[in-house]
């Protein structure tokens, strides 16, 4: 069979079983045949991913070749792996795929044809397969006639490395070689690797072969088709805030950005579940039923009811659906060039304002920069806020140095007249344990006033600290919070933290000054 020789040139030979692009239902039953997952109260297959539930960042590596050497941004988030040693390792991985019942699923990534990317990926287990069916985009059964893959994914999270003869750090690892285009992932049974595996890759090919901004954000489209995007970091409200009724999602993680539209890398979303409930979210809620897969949930005791409040496992709990179990998702996952960009921040000091407008210096500057704070209780150790900066907003999926994206987008807002906003959906009058959190409710209000012209009209001021232009007024929204130094009943305590804030901001960036212009500089904070 065809299947069975394109593994041949893969290099395994098969042993056991071969499952070849399974169906939904079959990759259910298969999962519950092995005692691997349970159906929940809604339907979905629940799952443990066990020893791992996040990425493990320290353990991903790029095969260090003459594709690679001078153009990978090497250093803390890029790890070199010799290729002699990636050979080594793939063999391993072959031999032990070629001794295991293996779930073989063709997909591909981009939704805009002239940049379509084909993948082939072998996983162990047959819900990391559905996983692979939900997040990627799913072939036509035509096409998968006469599929041919670009790129391979062996997803092998019973094998485990050992360090002294792999070179791997421990037994885990996700390694990228971009000459013979494979990812090897071992050790570790999150499925998020695979995920940020291919976006890993799509932020290497589109920017530096086809000159196309790579981006971690949601996009949506309004009923004028006009775009906007949403970058963000974790817990700052990215998926919640692009999943608005009033507007068809475009999706809401994985973008890219060319000459003249932004499409979505992906064919389905990856949500977080924690804190979970229809009235908070209900476009997610409801996406979770049959077909979706639950990682690392736990249940109201004796029941199979999921307590979404329980992170006892984890609070990375996620759910992995098809883009269209959401209502008003648009197909094809394609947008026009976007009308408003929203850099999205959670800002724990409560100094920054809840919206503001950047001028493209600013909008650089902070693009760069990919602020947002932890707070106390997401990590252990932490007991009060802690500044996070990970460039574009998405520092660990970067393998280009940063500035190479922030020239992308600098260009596109020069070229199209773009706004772009920073809002702050942290806290107001005080800092984290002394102010309050921005309601969710005015941050949406802030983001319709935009996206309904409303602030074309409105007065600006300039915040002192870090030269953002703040409106003096915005529908539904009271115009008390808007000058956050405004909220402060000690106004030098709020000058003391918006100044530790700015400091830190300044501290962070030195390591982009020599990359970035005068104009990008100019547009960090005044003092």
């Amino acid at each position: 069979m065809e299947y069975l020789e394109s593994l041949k040139n893969i290099g395994i030979i098969p042993g056991k079983e071969v499952y070849y692009n399974l169906s939904v239902p079959q990759l259910i039953s298969q999962t519950l045949k092995q005692n691997q997952g349970i159906i929940t109260s809604s339907g979905a297959l629940a799952c443990d991913t066990g020893e791992f539930t996040g990425r493990s960042p320290k353990d991903k590596y790029i095969v260090l070749d003459d594709t690679t050497k001078d153009s990978i941004w090497w250093g803390e988030v890029n790890h070199p792996f010799m290729p002699e040693d990636f050979e080594r390792l793939y063999d391993d991985v072959i031999t032990h795929l070629s001794d295991r019942d293996i779930y073989v699923r063709d997909a591909y990534a981009c939704a805009k044809p002239e940049y379509r990317l084909n993948i082939k990926v072998i996983t162990e287990t047959p819900w990391a397969n559905l996983f692979v069916n939900n997040l990627f985009l799913r072939p036509e059964a035509k096409e998968l006639e006469t599929f041919q893959h670009e790129w391979l994914i062996l997803n092998a999270p019973d094998f485990k490395a050992v360090p002294e003869n792999h070179k791997t750090r421990q037994h885990n690892f996700t390694i990228i070689n971009f000459t013979k285009k494979v990812i090897l992932i071992g050790g570790s049974a999150y499925t998020g690797e695979i995920k940020k595996g291919i976006f890993t890759v799509l932020n290497y090919i589109l920017p530096f072969e086809k000159n196309v901004l790579s981006m971690h954000c949601s996009a949506n489209i309004g009923v004028n088709s006009d775009t906007s995007v949403f970058f963000r970091l974790s817990g700052t409200g990215k998926t919640t805030l692009s999943a608005d009724s009033s507007r068809q999602l475009i999706g809401d993680d994985e973008h890219g950005w060319d000459h003249e539209s932004v499409f979505n890398f992906e064919g389905g979303c990856y949500a977080k579940c924690v804190n979970l409930s229809e009235e908070k979210e209900p476009q997610i809620f409801s996406a979770i039923r049959s077909g979706t897969l639950l990682e690392n949930v736990r249940f109201f005791e004796g029941t199979d009811i999921v307590d979404y409040d329980n992170v006892s496992a984890t609070e990375n709990t996620r759910a992995a659906y098809p883009i269209d179990f959401i209502e008003n998702a648009i197909h094809p996952s394609i947008g026009k060039t976007p009308n408003n960009i929203f850099f999205l921040t959670c800002d724990a000091f409560g100094v920054l304002p809840p919206i503001s407008k950047l001028s493209v210096g600013q909008a650089m500057y902070h693009f760069i920069s990919g602020y947002t704070a932890k707070v106390a209780g997401t990590e252990a150790g932490i007991t009060e806020p802690q500044t996070t900066f990970s460039a574009c907003f998405g520092k660990p999926f970067l393998p280009l140095h940063p500035t190479k994206y922030a020239e992308l987008l600098g260009k596109k807002l020069k070229d199209n007249n773009i706004n772009v906003w920073l809002i702050n959906t942290g806290w107001s009058a005080g800092a984290y344990g002394t102010g309050e959190r921005i309601k969710l409710a005015y941050t949406r209000a802030m983001i319709s006033a935009v996206l309904e012209n409303k602030l074309e009209n409105v007065d600006f001021m300039q915040d002192a600290v870090f030269g953002l232009q703040m409106p003096v007024e915005c529908e539904g929204v009271p115009s008390g919070i808007l000058n956050p130094k405004n909220t402060w009943d000690d106004q030098l305590a709020y000058d003391e933290k918006a100044l530790h804030l700015a400091t830190q901001f300044a501290e962070n960036f030195k390591s982009f000054e020599s990359f970035a212009d005068e104009e990008t500089i100019a547009g960090g904070p005044l003092v």
